[in-house]
C-alpha cells in the first residue's frame, strides 16, 4: 500500500515511472520504457520473458520502499503514461545493429550494462550509448557478445579462418565481406549459402560464423513451416540462421527474398476492429545444406554459396567450441578493425549487380586487403546462374533457340507463338511429351521469362516485351559481340 492513502496508488505509481524512467514511441505507435541513462528499451505492453517493462517497475517500487501494488493500479498507472508518451518524439528501436551520430554505427553487446561497440570513421570503442541516440530492444533471441579485444593485428581473422573447412580462399574472402555487411544497419548482404559433402561441417561453420554476431548462444535453427512464423523469428534477432535446407518452396523462395532486401507486413492487430500492425524487417540470412534442389532466380541473386569441404583432421565438439569461445573477442576485435579500414577505403560501386551495396563493399575489401572479393562474387553469382539454367528445362531450351539468332539481331513474335515454338524445340522429331510444370498459356510463358530474365542476360540472351497496335510481343535477342578495340579499352 501507498504510504499517503489521500494519493491515489495509479498516481504514485505513474509519478514514480516518471522520475526513473523515459518514455517514448516508435513510428507504429508502441511505447517504450528505458530506465534513465540505459539504452536497453521494453514495450510498456510486454510480458515477455526477458523481463517486461511492468516487472522492472513493480521491482523498483519495492526495492524503494514505496510498496507492493494490486495489478489495478498498475495497469491504470501503465494507460496513463502510454496516453502521455503519444505526444513524445518519435525513436526507433533496434536489435543488435544501429545507425548513430555522425557517420557512426553501434553494435549491441547484449550486456546487462549496456555496453555496446562504436564503430566510427577513425576507429572503434566500447561506450554505453545515450539513450536519445540507440535505444537498443532485448529479445530472447539477444544473446551476450564478450568484450572484443583491442590491438589483435588481425590475428582474430586467421584464428577463425583456421576453425573453419572453407574449400578455397575465394569463399573465406566471401565470408569475412559478409559478417563485415552485417555490421552495416543499413547494406542489404546476399544470404550465405554454406554447401558441402556431408561431413564437411556446414552446421558447425554456419554457427561459428552467426555466433560472432549474436553470441555463445546463436543457434541454427529448422526452417518454420510457414511464413508468418518465419517473419515472426526473423523480427525477433538481427542474423536468421535455418540449417540443413533441403527443398525450398516458392513461398519460402519469396520469403526469403523479402528478409534479404527488405519488406513489410501488415496484419491486424489483436483485439482490435479496424487497426493494424506494421512489422518492417530486413535481415542478414544464413543459410545451410547439401543441395536444396531448384533455385529460382530471384533467389539465385540475393545468395552467396560458401563450399566447405571434409577436415582431414577431426576434433571433438568440447574441444572445438572452448577453442573458439576463447578466441571470439580476438576474432571479434579483428573484425571490427577490418570493418572500419574497409569502411574507409574508397571504391567505386559495380553498375551490373543487383546486390550493389554489397559489391561495393566487397570492392572497399580489395582496396583495403587486396583479397579479390568483388572477383570471387561475380565468379559465385556464375556458379549459381548455371545451377538454376541446369534446373529449369524451359531455361534451357531458350538458350538453345538462342543460338539461332544472329549476334546484334532479334526475333519478336507473340508469347502463345513463342510457347508453339519453344514447345515444338523440346519435343524434337521424337515428340518427347513436356515436362511438368511447363507453361500452358502465352500469359504463363510471359511470366516465367521475365523472372529468367537475370539468368538469361548473363549468358548473353536479352528478353523484352513491349505492345504494338497488333497487340503485345516478346522479343528475345543477342547484343553483337564488341569490337576488338573496344575490348582492348574495356581492361
Amino acid at each position: 500500500m501507498a504510504k499517503d492513502e489521500k494519493t491515489p496508488a495509479r498516481e504514485v505509481i505513474a509519478d514514480y515511472a516518471r522520475q526513473h524512467f523515459r518514455y517514448f514511441r516508435t513510428a507504429d505507435g508502441a511505447v517504450y520504457a528505458q530506465r534513465t541513462g540505459h539504452p536497453v528499451a521494453r514495450p510498456i505492453r510486454s510480458q515477455g520473458t526477458t523481463g517486461s517493462h511492468r516487472q522492472e517497475l513493480m521491482a523498483g517500487l519495492f526495492k524503494d520502499g514505496r510498496g507492493v501494488f494490486n495489478g489495478t493500479a498498475i495497469k491504470e498507472a501503465l494507460d496513463l503514461i502510454e496516453a502521455l508518451a503519444l505526444t513524445e518524439d518519435v525513436q526507433p528501436v533496434h536489435i543488435r545493429v544501429a545507425p548513430g551520430f555522425d557517420g557512426a554505427t553501434w553494435l549491441d553487446l547484449g550486456r546487462a550494462d549496456g555496453q555496446s561497440v562504436r564503430i566510427h570513421p577513425t576507429g572503434w570503442d566500447i561506450l554505453t550509448p545515450d539513450p536519445r541516440e540507440v535505444s537498443w530492444k532485448r529479445t530472447q533471441l539477444t544473446g551476450e557478445l564478450p568484450l572484443p579485444a583491442k590491438d589483435t593485428d588481425g590475428k582474430g581473422i586467421d584464428l577463425l579462418l583456421r576453425l573453419c573447412n572453407f574449400a578455397n580462399a575465394a569463399t573465406e574472402c566471401l565470408a569475412i565481406a559478409w559478417l563485415i555487411g552485417c555490421l552495416g544497419p543499413s547494406v542489404p548482404v546476399p544470404a550465405p549459402f554454406l554447401t558441402g559433402p556431408q561431413g564437411a561441417g556446414k552446421s558447425t561453420g554456419g554457427r561459428m560464423l552467426v555466433r560472432i554476431i549474436e553470441g555463445m548462444g546463436g543457434d541454427l535453427r529448422r526452417a518454420p513451416k510457414g511464413e508468418e512464423d518465419l517473419i515472426a523469428a526473423v523480427a525477433a534477432g538481427w542474423v536468421t540462421a535455418l540449417d540443413n535446407l533441403s527443398h525450398m518452396t516458392p513461398d519460402l523462395s519469396d520469403a526469403m527474398c523479402c528478409i534479404v532486401t527488405g519488406a513489410e507486413s501488415v496484419k491486424r492487430a489483436l483485439f482490435t476492429d479496424g487497426d493494424v500492425h506494421r512489422s518492417a524487417y530486413r535481415r542478414p540470412l544464413l543459410l545451410t545444406g547439401i543441395d536444396v534442389g531448384v533455385i529460382r532466380p530471384d533467389l539465385a541473386e540475393r545468395l552467396l554459396p560458401l563450399r566447405l569441404e571434409r577436415p582431414s583432421v577431426r576434433r571433438t565438439e568440447a574441444e572445438l567450441w572452448r577453442e573458439y569461445a576463447e578466441i571470439l573477442p580476438v576474432v571479434l576485435g579483428s573484425l571490427l578493425d577490418l570493418t572500419v579500414k574497409v569502411r574507409a577505403a574508397e571504391a567505386e560501386t559495380p553498375t551490373d549487380l543487383r546486390m550493389a551495396d554489397f559489391a561495393h563493399l566487397c570492392a572497399q575489401l580489395d582496396t583495403a586487403t587486396g583479397l579479390g572479393a568483388l572477383a570471387a562474387y561475380r565468379a559465385s553469382l556464375d556458379d549459381l546462374n548455371d545451377d538454376v539454367i541446369e534446373g529449369d528445362l524451359l531455361a534451357q531450351t531458350v538458350l538453345t533457340h538462342a543460338e539461332t539468332i544472329a549476334p546484334g539481331t532479334a526475333q519478336r513474335m507473340t508469347s502463345t507463338q513463342w510457347l508453339a515454338g519453344l514447345s515444338r524445340l523440346y519435343s524434337g522429331e521424337e515428340l518427347r511429351p513436356l515436362p511438368k510444370g511447363w507453361p500452358t498459356t502465352g500469359k504463363v510463358l510471359s511470366d516465367r521469362l521475365k523472372r529468367l530474365q537475370p539468368v538469361l542476360a548473363a549468358r548473353g540472351v536479352l528478353i523484352d516485351t513491349g505492345r504494338t497496335k497488333e497487340g503485345r510481343y516478346l522479343e528475345m535477342a543477342r547484343p553483337a559481340a564488341p569490337a576488338p578495340h573496344e575490348q582492348q579499352r574495356a581492361f
